[in-house]
């Protein structure tokens, strides 16, 4: 029994000597911005018809949507930026420069596609809600861009899982 009491004596002081490791829920919900500065990259080259991947909502749309393989970048912020356009069923394209973070979900449209080129500044990031988040922004977070909250390990490997159709079941 004295011998059961000193290894639990042992234990206690050194878990109470130990420093805490536990982060606060504003310290985890801060952490990377606080450590890595947001990038601004410019935006990439305007998307062409032979680089864009068809991926599919949950939701019935009657757009078609796409993302150019080619402007896909994981920057060192941890923020996955690509194009994506969404083609109306009279063929007209809306395209936008979007970034999105994975382990808080949030996006961030950098500048919107006009005649060839792109215009406008960058929006703030905003929070994925529930009701108000775009379906295909939902896919392309889970299902592509962000497995396990997490940015994919590559823009080669985006791309590939894109034009595999997603990235559940795939490993690194």
């Amino acid at each position: 029994m004295r011998r059961l009491l000193g290894a639990a004596g042992l234990a206690l002081a050194a878990a109470c000597g130990s420093p805490s490791v536990e982060k606060s829920d504003w310290e985890r919900e801060n952490e990377a911005r606080l450590l890595i500065a947001e990038e601004t990259p410019p935006p990439p080259a305007y998307p062409a018809r032979a680089q864009l991947v068809r991926f599919f909502t949950l939701e019935r749309s009657d757009f078609n949507f796409f993302v150019d393989a080619s402007s896909i970048s994981i920057g060192k912020d941890g923020v996955v930026r690509y194009v994506l356009v969404a083609r109306s069923p009279q063929g007209a394209d809306n395209v936008t420069f979007e970034g999105m973070r994975c382990q808080k979900p949030e996006l961030k449209v950098y500048a919107v596609g006009r005649d060839g080129g792109w215009a406008g500044k960058p929006g703030a990031w905003r929070a994925f809600e529930p009701g108000r988040t775009q379906p295909w922004h939902l896919v392309l977070y889970r299902d592509f861009f962000c497995p396990g909250r997490a940015p994919i390990s590559s823009a080669e490997k985006a791309a590939a899982v894109l034009r595999r159709g997603g990235a559940r079941g795939m490993t690194d």
